[in-house]
């Protein structure tokens, strides 16, 4: 009698994991980014303005991933795994995002142990989830998502990497599955990204506790059921192209250098009446700008609609 092996997913089993460039990206002032805990706050606690651009102008970090987030294990070596996370496109590998994530903060699981009946999703910035005991376990981000299983009064348990826990389920909304997220409109997309304004950017960031620019535009989009690019460049080469003079709420605006002729390097959302919602830059929040008479405006070199209109055919 053959024995069939037990077919397996790799899953995130710390609250935020950040996908290194390699496995020498990680300095000193890092070690909580790279943790068993990998807590943000404490992390973000001990970067400063200078450590905090160097992620982004010395290359070190590519993205981020949230807790029970399903990625692809190409290679395990030295305590680091080579990662792709199949869910944010990018033209760096054409089956997803690349880059490198310390072992520890993954776990391997067999995937009939990572079914559900349904999927939770968290709406509020953050929630507590708790393990078996109703105990505090660890603070999440907006957006993790983790199999249902059932309703217990005011709490819903769910699967998790380290087992069955449990959240309110006034923190999280319950979908069939992921694939059957309502597709939200424009606005519906602004009203998640006005919940963040004066958040601080994060390169790299993908979670409640710091977005970069295509990271902000990337998840209000998850959270209304639109898997888009992760990076800027990969956004706006996708979607339907809008003419400038078209623009609706939600609609993505893409900037580039040489006022607007050279490399894409930034994206925010068309908010109207000639403003944009956007996560600018290091040492800046999420924020509400009028373009006229700022540099956006000379650099603004196109726009594109992920979004449709209640009731369109996909």
């Amino acid at each position: 009698m053959t024995h069939t092996p037990t077919k397996t997913t790799w899953v995130v089993q710390v609250p935020v994991a950040t996908v290194w460039t390699s496995p020498e990206s990680p300095r000193a002032v890092d070690e909580r980014g790279v943790s068993d805990s990998a807590s943000m706050k404490e992390w973000l606690n001990h970067l400063t303005y200078e450590t905090s651009l160097a992620l982004c102008d010395d290359n070190l970090v590519q993205s981020q991933l949230l807790y029970g987030e399903e990625v692809l294990v190409e290679e395990r070596s030295n305590g680091w795994a080579h990662i792709i996370v199949p869910t944010q496109a990018s033209k760096k590998d054409e089956h997803g995002y690349p880059g490198y994530v310390p072992e520890h903060q993954l776990k391997e699981i067999p995937q009939e142990n990572w079914q559900g009946s349904g999927v939770a999703v968290v709406h509020k910035k953050h929630t507590m989830l708790l393990d078996q005991e109703f105990q505090p376990f660890l603070e999440m981000s907006y957006l993790t998502s983790l199999p249902a299983l059932l309703e217990e009064g005011e709490f819903l348990k769910v699967r998790t990497p380290h087992g069955e826990g449990y959240l309110s389920i006034e923190d999280v909304t319950l979908y069939p599955s992921r694939a059957e997220i309502p597709k939200g409109t424009g606005k519906d997309l602004i009203e998640a990204g006005e919940a963040f304004l004066d958040l601080p950017y994060f390169w790299g960031g993908m979670s409640a506790y710091g977005y970069d620019c295509s990271g902000f535009a990337y998840n209000m989009h998850k959270a209304h059921g639109y898997e888009i690019p992760r990076d800027a460049t990969d956004q706006a080469m996708a979607g339907e192209e809008v003419p400038l003079d078209q623009l609706q709420p939600g609609d993505l605006l893409f900037f580039a250098y040489e006022e607007g002729k050279g490399r894409i390097h930034h994206v925010g959302f068309y908010y109207g009446d000639g403003k944009m919602l956007h996560s600018p830059n290091t040492g800046k929040t999420i924020e509400i700008i009028e373009l006229k008479g700022t540099t956006y405006e000379k650099e603004l070199c196109c726009a594109r609609r992920y979004w449709q209109e209640k009731g369109a055919s996909t």
